[in-house]
């Protein structure tokens, strides 16, 4: 079984539904990410998704967007990215991660160079914000040979026909935006609309359904979790993060999600 499998399957057990963070590799800091991401675990995680910054994040709001040019700066490439995945694999080998991005530079590393090392360092799956599903085939296949999971995205605009193939090809979950725009506009978060779309989503979905976008906090976060198998919290996280001063980032983490999967349990 993949690290998903083995994951979802706990939870399902437990009765328990996924609590899955964002963070940007190398912010606040380069030293700061493995053990912010050991904080999260510790803190209620089940699954991580880190970040790989890039220079055009086109699906991103301001709050990751600053968070991905601060990183950069800070020299915070795919390599930085990929080894951070493998210090953190020395401690946690049970812990599902996906590296999420864009695919200019997985192109520019080499496809199948990319998914060679990114297995090797420990990452389960990839999500490729702007690698459109029916362009995708060639990168699955180079992934699939490598044991890498293509996860997908799908949104409150993807067509039926697009929704049946995504639903008949999604690999380790499958990423339910919950509105129409960028990360971190939580103003825009329909939770009755989005609840009806996941109904739907996860009766045809041969894989776990998660909802991302607009989740800020506990309150949010419960009331998106019934209609799905989990959620994702990003920029709230990445901007607690980023505040000057007070707690070292690890601290910070834990206490931002703690209260999150209070709420999931509850």
């Amino acid at each position: 079984m993949t690290r998903f499998e083995t994951k979802f399957a706990e939870l399902k057990a437990a009765g328990r539904k996924a609590l899955v963070p964002f963070i940007t590799a190398g912010d606040p800091s380069l030293e700061a990410t493995v053990p912010v991401m050991h904080a999260l675990v510790r803190a209620g995680a089940d699954v991580i998704e880190l970040g790989v910054p890039f220079s055009d994040p086109m699906a991103d709001g301001p709050v990751i967007q600053r968070s991905s040019e601060r990183a950069l700066a800070r020299g915070a490439g795919l390599r930085y990215v990929l080894e951070a995945v493998e210090v953190f694999r020395q401690q946690d080998d049970g812990t599902p991660i996906v590296l999420m991005g864009y695919l200019n530079p997985v192109e520019i590393h080499g496809t199948e160079r990319f998914a060679r090392e990114a297995v090797a360092a420990g990452v389960d799956g990839v999500l490729l914000v702007d690698l459109p599903p029916e362009e995708a085939g060639e990168t699955r296949a180079v992934f699939d040979r490598h044991g890498l999971s293509l996860i997908a995205l799908a949104s409150p605009t993807t067509s039926p026909e697009r929704l049946r193939m995504l639903c008949e090809t999604a690999q380790g979950y499958l990423y339910y935006v919950s509105f129409a725009g960028v990360t971190g506009a939580s103003d825009r978060l329909d939770t009755v609309a989005a609840g009806e779309r996941l109904k739907q989503l996860r009766a045809a979905s041969r894989v776990p359904v998660v909802a991302g976008f607009g989740i800020k906090d506990a309150a949010s976060a419960a009331a998106m979790a019934p209609d799905a198998d989990g959620v994702v919290v990003g920029s709230a996280l990445v901007a607690a993060l980023a505040e000057p001063g007070g707690q070292a980032p690890e601290l910070r983490a834990a206490a931002f999600l703690a209260p999150l999967r209070q709420a999931l349990g509850a």
